[in-house]
């Protein structure tokens, strides 16, 4: 199972997410074939992502894709 981490809304993000389907496809995972992903998206909202993150954890995921700069990185305005 893949986890997919994003600050943003899923309606803004239609084409990444389906670019990052289609670089999964290309190495042989394909969602609801051979792979599983949870997606969770801040909508905007920061202060979210941390729990968001333990979240996906919790569910034991293999790995989690994130994106971001450094305001992500550090959860805040640093």
């Amino acid at each position: 199972m893949i986890g997919f981490l994003n600050i943003a809304s899923p309606e803004t993000w239609e084409v990444y997410v389906a670019g990052f389907k289609q670089g999964l496809a290309q190495t042989s995972f394909v969602e609801e074939v051979n792979v599983a992903i949870e997606y969770r998206w801040a909508r905007g909202q920061y202060d979210r992502l941390s729990a968001l993150a333990a979240d996906l954890a919790d569910r034991k995921v293999a790995v989690i894709a994130a994106n971001g700069g450094s305001r992500s990185a550090f959860g805040g305005d640093r």
